[in-house]
């Protein structure tokens, strides 16, 4: 049954209210270290958890920078590696007609993925065939797995498979999203500001305004 607009953000609310903070801090520092060492994160998922992997990309590979502009003359500073598996629509489409679209992700993974990466895994019924297979290949050359998922019951096949996980407390797919969105803007918010407490410990200048979110400065 269609929940009302009270029932829906009640159950977003208690949901919420149910997400372990420790689970997330530990895919923050997981990230943090990927920063510093150099690793790449690659992240991956159907519909809208495909959507919410390019925006992982996006935030988190933008959001976490702490020298946005100064043209190409400036010497970059660290950033954090991070890339969407689901942006390729000519090589999703050549893997899907050629092979099989349960391969889509791990076939990009193989030409990739090192054993120090990092790989997050998103889906919200836990039982993507696709993402499921990503997460296997990068569990059995050693890199990490962060999973999002929910709490139907093929959620335990994404968890079984996940070195990190974050399962929000929802049996339905549009609060499952929405949550998933939420977590990962405290992911991105945490990680920038970490990313910038160590910028500022090993050069002793700022280079980000903590008071103004990069966030907020979105054309979106």
């Amino acid at each position: 049954m269609t929940p009302t607009i009270t029932e829906y953000l009640s159950d977003i609310q208690h949901a919420l209210s149910r997400v372990d903070p420790d689970d997330i801090d530990a895919i923050v520092s997981r990230l943090f270290l990927a920063y510093a060492d150099g690793q790449t994160v690659y992240t991956c998922g159907n519909g809208a958890s495909a959507a919410l992997a390019s925006h992982m990309a996006c935030d988190l590979g933008k959001g976490t920078a702490v020298d946005l502009g100064g043209g190409p003359e400036a010497q970059p500073a660290r950033r954090l590696r991070i890339h969407s598996l689901s942006d390729n629509v000519a090589l999703l489409t050549a893997y899907s007609n050629d092979l099989d679209y349960q391969d889509v992700f791990v076939e990009q993974l193989k030409n990739l993925l090192h054993p120090d990466d990092v790989v997050i895994g998103i889906s919200g019924s836990g039982g993507s065939p696709n993402v499921l297979r990503a997460m296997t290949y990068a569990r059995n050359i050693g890199a990490t797995t962060i999973g999002f998922t929910g709490s139907q019951a093929s959620a335990s096949k994404l968890i079984e498979l996940s070195d990190f996980r974050l399962q929000v407390s929802s049996l339905l797919m549009e609060q499952i999203e929405d949550l998933h969105v939420i977590v990962h803007h405290i992911i991105g918010l945490r990680l920038r500001a970490k990313i910038a407490a160590h910028t500022l410990t090993i050069s002793g200048v700022q280079l980000i305004s903590q008071a103004e979110p990069v966030y907020a400065k979105s054309a979106d």
